[in-house]
Parts: C-alpha cells; structure tokens; sequence
C-alpha cells in the first residue's frame, strides 16, 4: 500500500485512540537507525496462498487451516502456539510486546521477523534489538516510511500481517485464530479488535477478495474512512 492511500486510515486511528504522530515517528528512526534492508524475495508468495494467524482463543481449533496453506503469517503469540501445533511459521508479525525471546530465538536460527515500532514499545525497542539479529528483520511503521522501515498498512500485529501478505503477492488470503468477539480481553483491545475488523474489510475491498473470518459481519462493520 501506498503510504499516501494510507495516512487518511493512519489519522483516523490516531484520532480515534488520541495518539501522536511524534511516539510513532521517533520509535521508526530508533529503528531505522540499526534495521538493514530486508530480501522480500524470501517471502515472494505470489500465487500461493498465506494464512494470516491470529492469537484468538480459536488458534488451536482452526490449525488446519495454516496446515493447508502455502505459507503462515503469525501475530506475536500465535507463532509459539503454532509451533506447539507442529507447524512452522514463515513471518512473524509482532511489535515486542508479548514474546520478545521467540523473536531473538528465530532471528538467531535465520528465521524472518516483521519488527514493528510506534509510539509505546521504545523501551521494548531499546531492550530487545541489541539481540535481535537485524538481518532476518522485516522493519514496519505505522507513520511514514523512513529507510529500512516500511509500512505495508494495518495497525494491529494480526491485520498487519494480512496487509503484508497482500504487500507480498499473496493471491489468496485465509484466517486462523481470529476472535473479535473476545470478551477475555481489555477493553482497549476490543478497540483495537474493532479496529482490526474493520481495515481487514478496507484490505477485503481493495483486493477484491472475499475474507471467510468478516462473513456475517460486513452489515455492522464502519469503514475506515
């Protein structure tokens, strides 16, 4: 995506949540400053069908549709569930906030990573990216794009990932672990459930794709923009 089809969706969130731009562009040139540029040609999906995992109490039930994929993003924690599940994850999509030590681990064996930066994981940035192999990191903002760092669109690890598949080549998109009814949660992230919901539908509509994961849902989602 085009950083300038996105800045409308990016002020809507910053609106929406009460953020500034200022967190977020200082925490992508704390990045930009260590990230190397990242050989896509490792993710090149084009044809083939990436199953975009999310870390919803459904991941377990829903395996084997990562199974049948030709390739896996996961969110953050998903990738270690994953992994329990005996499946192998080819990206994980994560800003640090959850499990840090799974993304030095895969770095450390050559395994991809999307490191994403904003406003509130400076310190996660600080602490982890000294032990973080900068080679096998996919860097990501949700501000303008700055060097190394790019920004395929979403705002949540898991619509991330979707917007990286999409970014990537990826002809076919399916979901797993995906629960945006998730009483469990905090309230802030059921905003942010929201918010995944509703830029999965923006990424359904730009694609021309339908997402099985909004099916029953469409009516009641409000568009981005």
């Amino acid at each position: 995506m085009e950083y300038a089809d996105w800045e409308p969706v990016y002020e809507s969130i910053l609106d929406d949540f009460g953020y500034g731009r200022g967190g977020d562009e200082t925490a992508r040139d704390e990045l930009a400053a260590v990230a190397e540029p990242f050989d896509r040609d490792r993710l090149a999906c084009e044809g083939e069908t990436v199953a975009v995992a999310g870390a919803g109490p459904s991941l377990e039930s829903e395996v084997a549709v990562a199974r049948e994929a030709d390739w896996v993003f996961a969110a953050s924690t998903a990738t270690d569930r994953l992994a329990d599940a005996g499946v192998t994850v080819d990206l994980m999509v994560t800003d640090l906030d959850k499990n840090p030590e799974t993304v030095a681990d895969r770095t450390g064996r050559g395994e991809p990573v999307a490191v994403h930066a904003h406003g509130d994981n400076r310190d996660l940035l600080a602490e982890w990216l000294p032990r973080i192999d900068a080679d096998h990191v996919l860097a990501t903002t949700q501000a303008a794009p700055a060097d190394a760092v790019c920004n395929p669109g979403g705002f949540t690890d898991g619509d991330r990932a979707a917007y990286l598949a999409d970014e990537l080549g990826a002809t076919r998109l399916q979901f797993l672990g995906w629960d945006f009814d998730d009483e469990s949660v905090t309230a802030e992230k059921r905003r942010k459930l929201r918010w995944a919901e509703r830029l999965l539908a923006h990424l359904e509509e730009r694609r021309g794709e339908r997402f099985a994961v909004l099916d029953g849902r469409r009516s009641g989602i409000e568009p981005v923009v």
